[in-house]
């Protein structure tokens, strides 16, 4: 029998969809989690490499599921050895990108895409520039986490960190990503892959719904809003979902999560020689974090701005900016004591920017 492209992969199951289907074929229960065990844990779908499960198993698996369902068009490696991307063609042509960011110690870092392309459309990112294909399905979410991870696994290595911040906007594909996570951290002790919530980040541009959305679930997952300026005028420029949801309600809807989730919240800044680098916006990022505080509970350190130098794209005409400009736009947010960082570029030199492998690669 010959699968079509469009069979779902073992990834698109649920636990529970697994369980169903091992009884519809009058398999015994342990065999669900055995082959769970083989998709999260040894990073296998092709059932011929399911060595202890039966071979006609293996054969009603392999006609009714697709495995290996990713192929890699281009594979890219960073000259210091530590930004590894992949651009991944999916079999109905939409093609994501996946990219694994490494530090010294145990940290590994994978950072993976939501959907096929992004109706965002902001300015300064080459996947806003190429426009919205579709959604990505929870599998097809985590077997980018599990490419990263067989990646790793070949030299006795493990994921440590997850960021959704690829290409696509998480929470306009809401109840996939959610999905995707509650797999990806089901226990390792039950046959799952076993990450811990703690070290999955969702980011946003700001769809103010989802954001309220996500403070009432019962999860320890970090979320970060990619934010870039301050005033309206500025974001609804470089961020267009601004003029849907401006500054106040998102401002409104981070102080509510605040509330109901005690957990920090991270502002993620590309900072835009002349753009958004400019004291008139450090006063305005001030501001903005100062209508997130809650006075009687002092929650202004629950916000953290992540600044990284701008990443280049051929639409975009804007520049990093410079180390003088960086440091008197952090200087302003040292002086009310917001913490924040400014991130190191990683991968420049293979487009490893959201969206960039596709751009620079013509497709």
């Amino acid at each position: 029998m010959t699968i079509t492209p469009t069979a779902p992969s073992l990834y698109d199951l649920t636990h529970e969809q697994l369980a169903a289907q091992m009884a519809e074929w009058g398999e015994a229960g342990f065999r669900t989690k055995q082959i769970w065990a083989w998709l999260y844990q040894r990073f296998v779908d092709d059932p011929e490499q399911m060595t202890d499960v039966s071979k006609a198993l293996r054969t009603k698996i392999s006609s009714s599921y697709l495995h290996d369902r990713y192929t890699a068009k281009i594979e890219r490696t960073s000259t210091d050895g530590w930004t590894r991307k992949w651009l991944l063609a999916l079999p109905d042509g939409a093609e994501i990108e996946a990219v694994l960011m490494e530090y010294d110690g145990v940290r590994r870092t994978a950072c993976i895409s939501s959907q096929a392309g992004c109706a965002m459309n902001c300015s300064f990112c080459a996947t806003g520039q190429m426009g919205f294909l579709r959604n990505l399905k929870a599998g097809e979410i985590i077997e980018q986490v599990i490419w990263v991870a067989r990646s790793l696994a070949s030299r006795e290595e493990r994921l440590s960190n997850l960021v959704l911040m690829g290409m696509g906007e998480p929470l306009a594909n809401y109840a996939n990503v959610m999905e995707a996570v509650k797999r990806l951290t089901h226990p390792a002790d039950a046959g799952g892959f076993g990450l811990g919530a703690r070290k999955i980040t969702i980011s946003t541009v700001g769809l103010v719904p989802g954001i309220f959305k996500f403070a009432e679930e019962d999860t320890q997952i970090n979320l970060a809003v990619s934010l870039h300026a301050a005033t309206d005028a500025l974001r609804s420029k470089l961020v267009p979902i601004n003029t849907r949801f401006p500054l106040s309600e998102l401002a409104r809807a981070i102080a509510e999560y605040i509330r109901k989730t005690n957990r920090r919240v991270s502002i993620e800044w590309a900072l835009i020689d002349g753009v958004n680098d400019t004291p008139e916006q450090a006063a305005a990022l001030v501001e903005f974090v100062r209508m997130t505080f809650d006075p009687a509970r002092e929650k202004r350190h629950m916000l953290h701005v992540n600044m990284i130098p701008l990443n280049p794209t051929g639409g975009f005409s804007g520049n990093a900016s410079r180390g003088e400009r960086t440091d008197h736009f952090r200087a302003a947010l040292d002086a009310i004591g917001i913490p924040n960082t400014v991130r190191s570029r990683r991968g420049i030199d293979i487009a490893a920017g959201c969206g960039q492998l596709r751009e620079r690669a013509g497709v």
